[in-house]
């Protein structure tokens, strides 16, 4: 089964990626800042849009109560994130000090348009760890716990 990530969190990565190109795009330190963000930040949303995000495009079937066996192979991605869920947010913790060193340089040079996607970028990163991570690992315990039920006892 195919889980397009819900569209308006890709809307929303897509929207992040480009305030960063344009950021990367900055001179001097700002630009310097930005591009080392981007460096840390590519291979993670690439493991965003691998596992964590897509087990989330069954959370409106499952919340009207569709369980289907095609579900299953949700937990392959739910499974992945639950074990790559520390590397996860110790990368965010890294991106994290990357941002706060664009804040101070974008400050420095009273770039406040690069001041606020950093603090836009932050949160993001909080409502990752606190909404759409659980959510994703919700989704496959949901799931796995639905299909254990769904297996007639002998």
């Amino acid at each position: 089964m195919n889980y397009p990530i819900p569209q308006p969190l890709q809307q929303e990565h897509e929207a992040l990626h480009a305030e960063l190109r344009n950021a990367t795009q900055a001179g001097g330190a700002v630009g310097d800042a930005a591009r080392a963000l981007a460096r840390l930040m590519h291979p993670h949303f690439v493991k965003e849009d691998e596992f964590a995000l897509p087990p989330l495009a069954l959370l409106q079937p499952l919340a009207q109560g569709a369980v289907t066996a095609e579900m299953a192979d949700v937990l392959e991605l739910t499974d992945r994130l639950a074990t790559e869920l520390p590397t996860m947010l110790a990368e965010h913790k890294t991106i994290v000090a990357a941002l706060e060193r664009l804040v101070d340089e974008a400050k420095r040079a009273e770039r406040t348009d690069i001041v606020q996607f950093a603090h836009k970028l932050m949160l993001h990163a909080q409502t990752e760890e606190q909404v759409m991570y659980p959510a994703a690992l919700l989704v496959g315990r949901f799931v796995r716990q639905s299909m254990a039920e769904a297996v007639p006892a002998v």
